[in-house]
């Protein structure tokens, strides 16, 4: 598997290439902002995330697709396009949150509707959660969802993550206050779980 790494002194400094089963996890390029247009303009991937907006604007994937690169050069966030591996088809994305100086990660993702219910996000945020603890040398790797998004957190535990709790009104989505629910595996966790894609 593709990894991409920098030196231990530089870190991960691109976006690299992940592999798994069914998927390839790649940067993404210019070319897939009119697939990533029409996916995240669904109003009902907008409803289960926390950062996409709805009406979804013109040339706002593009001005996405473009803060990747900056991003993964600082080592402030890595964003990979979830690709099928049998067709290329594009499916969503899944990122990644260092904050180096406590050596934990937060991720994101979402997934076009018509590949809702497969599995697919299970296997990629497996696979992002062990580039975090392989690559990065984290020590946590967390991730939220809203309580009414149960696919969600059932990738979190299909990712061997544990429930946490829940942070009352902690985002504004659209105007109003929500709760989310977190999750988060530790390191130590995850070498006795033996979690991978």
């Amino acid at each position: 598997m593709s990894e991409g790494k920098g030196t231990e002194e530089e870190g991960v400094t691109t976006v690299p290439a992940l592999l798994t089963e069914r998927l390839r996890l790649r940067p993404f390029t210019l070319a897939d902002a009119p697939v990533v247009q029409a996916l995240a303009a669904d109003e009902r991937v907008a409803a289960l995330t926390l950062n996409i907006p709805h009406p979804y604007p013109p040339g706002a994937a593009e001005e996405w697709i473009a803060t990747h690169a900056p991003a993964a050069s600082a080592g402030t966030a890595y964003t990979f396009a979830i690709e099928r591996a049998t067709d290329n088809a594009l499916l969503g994305a899944i990122g990644m949150h260092p904050n180096a100086r406590h050596r934990r990660a937060e991720i994101g993702y979402w997934l076009g509707v018509p590949y809702w219910g497969q599995h697919y996000m299970s296997e990629a945020a497996r696979r992002v959660v062990t580039f975090g603890f392989d690559t990065l040398a984290l020590n946590r790797v967390q991730a939220t969802c809203l309580p009414r998004n149960l696919a969600s957190a059932g990738v979190m535990r299909n990712a061997g993550m544990t429930y946490e709790g829940r942070l009352r009104a902690y985002i504004c989505k659209q105007g109003t206050a929500e709760d989310i629910e977190m999750y988060a595996i530790l390191r130590d966790e995850w070498e006795t779980k033996g979690v991978s894609a």
